[in-house]
């Protein structure tokens, strides 16, 4: 009996264990589920929209990208961007550290509130930061503006640049970006060059933390240095090229020996100077300009990179012509068939930086004297000497003054035609000699080819019509004859003072136009 009532009691104390566990068990659940339902509802993955206007208001220097950024949040119904239920998304981080590097993309204006974001951006909470989202919203349209689409198209226009210009929407690439943030470093984003320029600018300013390099002082009746020639001014000249990469080794000698002299001519090839191993003034003068200017050229002709669309090069024939560098290329395939110098329209008469499609061969034009110059030259002339029309194979034609075909045609033998409200072309010449200039700026705007004929060749090469003897015939016929091309071909004239060549080295040409200085300018104010 007593056994009995033992195994009872014991019994009992056990079911109330048991019970007590269970209560406690199902009350701590029901605590932790009630912990994340008042999380959740703390925890919203979507904000107010007038707080847009709220940060704005604030922060009023990022107002120019407030119609991205609510057409980017009413896309999403004002959900937030680069949070999720874990915390900040791995592309916020990306957005961030790219507008921590900005330099490294020639990127020289100040980022607007940085100071500000810095210490919000360091602190980590799972529970999304109204100001650090806005922020990161307005520094996105702040990297893509500044690194992938450039000054806009009212700015580069005043600039004198109609380079037709790709729209880009990136309220639509941050779709892409939100999926896989690599995507922000594909290479494609810019033309091949964009990229070369950025290899050079991390170099030069390299060079320039290391101290740069010192001016070259000569003696004030200092004329010329050939080869064989000894003196501490080839010493400083051998020191110069060491750095830029001209010379392989400086060796401090005073004598300006053979690596010096092949070193000088790579030099002048990359500053558009006339091959030869004389070293001028104005050589010294082209190596004295302090190494902050070539890293303002430089970031300059990368922001102009940002105007090409990356689709040129995607074409299977385009020309390419570089007025400051009075060089034409035409690619074939992606490879450079024909390169020609050139010359280009003087500081009055402007080449106009524009594309059109080749369409026409003439060969043996006449050349229907502009308005502009009948005025201002040819009628003045003639007052002059009557004869003037008949001594220049000029004659009247509909109320206006054309020239006759044939070898003193100011055209030359052959012009190519691609249609433009500029009436700018390309053309052969009869002034020959020009070519041989450091600086080809003579034209009143349209472009002399030193190789028309080769381009001629190149252009009308798989044409049943043409061979090379029927190409020469009617270059020589002195009877103007139109050939409509089968493929209209891309040309594109563009403007850029410094270029990376296939082999590494960055070459720096005259700004002839004197546009450089006007786009550093604007870079700084955005």
């Amino acid at each position: 009996m007593k056994n009995t009532w033992v195994y009872g009691l014991l019994l009992i104390l056990f079911v109330v264990s048991i019970s007590l566990t269970s209560w406690n068990c199902v009350n701590k659940d029901s605590k932790e589920i009630a912990a994340v339902k008042k999380k959740r509802e703390t925890f919203s993955l979507s904000f107010d929209s007038t707080l847009v206007e709220t940060f704005y208001a604030k922060y009023p220097k990022l107002i120019l990208y407030k119609k991205q950024v609510i057409s980017l949040y009413q896309k999403s119904n004002y959900d937030f961007i680069w949070y999720d239920k874990e915390g900040r998304k791995e592309t916020a981080e990306v957005i961030f550290n790219k507008i921590n590097n900005l330099f490294e993309d020639g990127v020289i204006s100040k980022v607007p509130y940085k100071e500000t974001l810095d210490p919000l951006f360091q602190k980590t909470s799972a529970k999304p930061d109204i100001e650090v989202e806005l922020f990161l919203s307005n520094y996105y349209f702040y990297y893509t503006n500044k690194v992938l689409q450039g000054i806009d198209d009212t700015k580069s226009n005043e600039l004198e640049w109609y380079l037709p210009r790709e729209k880009q929407s990136y309220v639509t690439y941050l779709d892409s970006l939100l999926v896989n943030p690599k995507f922000i470093d594909k290479k494609e984003q810019h033309i091949e060059q964009y990229y070369k320029l950025k290899t050079v600018l991390k170099r030069y300013r390299d060079i320039e933390q290391k101290g740069g390099w010192d001016s070259i002082a000569v003696p004030s009746d200092f004329v010329a240095i050939k080869p064989g020639d000894s003196s501490d001014v080839v010493a400083k000249i051998r020191t110069r090229l060491f750095l830029t990469g001209d010379i392989d080794v400086d060796s401090g000698k005073r004598v300006y020996g053979n690596a010096l002299q092949q070193a000088v001519l790579k030099y002048k090839k990359r500053n558009g100077f006339t091959l030869d191993k004389t070293i001028l003034p104005k050589h010294i003068n082209e190596m004295n300009v302090p190494i902050s200017n070539r890293i303002k050229s430089i970031i300059v002709n990368m922001e102009r990179c940002r105007w090409i669309s990356t689709d040129i090069s995607k074409a299977k024939e385009f020309i390419v012509v570089n007025i400051p560098s009075y060089k034409l290329t035409y690619f074939k395939e992606g490879k450079v068939a024909l390169e020609s110098n050139v010359v280009v329209g003087t500081a009055l008469n402007k080449t106009v930086i524009f594309s059109g499609m080749m369409s026409y061969i003439v060969f043996s034009p006449y050349w229907n004297v502009p308005k502009s110059i009948l005025i201002k030259e040819i009628l003045p002339a003639i007052k002059k000497n009557k004869r003037y029309l008949s001594k220049h194979n000029m004659e009247w034609h509909k109320g206006n003054v054309r020239q006759r075909p044939g070898d003193d045609n100011s055209l030359g033998l052959v012009k190519f035609l691609f249609p433009n409200n500029n009436n700018i072309y390309l053309h052969d010449t009869p002034s020959k000699w020009l070519f041989n200039e450091e600086k080809r700026a003579f034209s009143h705007g349209c472009i002399r080819v030193e190789k028309p004929k080769e381009l001629a060749n190149l252009i009308l090469e798989g044409d049943p019509n043409w061979t090379p003897e029927k190409i020469d015939e009617a270059m020589n016929k002195r009877k103007e004859s139109w050939y409509t091309l089968k493929n209209k071909i891309p040309v594109y004239i563009g403007y850029f003072t410094a270029w990376v060549d296939d082999d590494g080295n960055i070459n720096f040409y005259k700004d002839i136009y004197q546009r450089d200085e006007r786009l550093a300018a604007m870079l700084v104010e955005e």
